[in-house]
């Protein structure tokens, strides 16, 4: 299994890796943003994409966007195709692109949402933290990119507040003072079935 940075050459993957994240958010019944191989390809031309690959076969993949003028990054993307799951690789390829962020990007704070709790556990095992969306980026063309979501009417109803998704930062400024404890899972999972309860309450009345 090779986790390298992507580039132009595997622009031939770009398809499979959109109907892979497609499928992977219908069946979890959740918003992975939807993106199209030409929006791939653009990561893939920059250098901001990591991609796995056994031999020429499409294992797994994830993009960094940039937003705020730089100030923010976030990992994004993060699949693993079925075939290779349960292999321990969405932590080797979460791992490549945080590495490569911070390389490319050293001043920028990184940042995810997310209602997948594995991706919780290994954020956290990064150094992200849990935060509040207000801490996160401003710009709207990153929210916008949340309405292809099946949960993008909890969003727009709490002014963008707060969702399903847990927001989640990494500072570099505080990269050696105080870094945070890793957080057990069973309080993401705990975090989460709160969420669900509030918002599903709402939506029942």
């Amino acid at each position: 299994m090779e986790i390298i940075i992507a580039d132009i050459s595997h622009k031939i993957y770009a398809e499979e890796i959109c109907t892979t994240i497609e499928n992977a958010a219908k069946i979890r019944g959740t918003g992975i943003a939807k993106r199209k191989p030409e929006y791939i390809i653009s990561k893939m031309e920059k250098g901001n994409a990591v991609i796995a690959l056994d031999g020429n076969t499409f294992a797994g993949f994830c993009y960094i966007e940039s937003w705020g003028h730089g100030k923010f990054v976030a990992n994004s993307g993060l699949i693993v195709h079925p075939k290779f799951r349960g292999l321990g690789l969405s932590k080797k390829i979460k791992q490549k692109i945080f590495d490569h962020s911070r390389t490319k990007f050293p001043h920028s704070k990184i940042f995810s949402i997310t209602t997948g709790l594995a991706v919780m556990k290994l954020n956290s095992n990064l150094g992200y933290k849990p935060v509040t969306f207000s801490e996160l980026t401003t710009d709207q063309t990153f929210w916008d990119g949340c309405k292809t979501c099946v949960n993008y009417d909890v969003l727009t109803r709490t002014e963008q507040k707060m969702c399903l998704c847990t927001g989640m930062l990494y500072d570099p400024a505080t990269e050696n003072k105080n870094q945070p404890k890793k957080i057990k899972e069973k309080t993401f999972t705990r975090l989460k079935s709160i969420k669900q309860h509030l918002f599903l309450k709402k939506e029942k009345k």
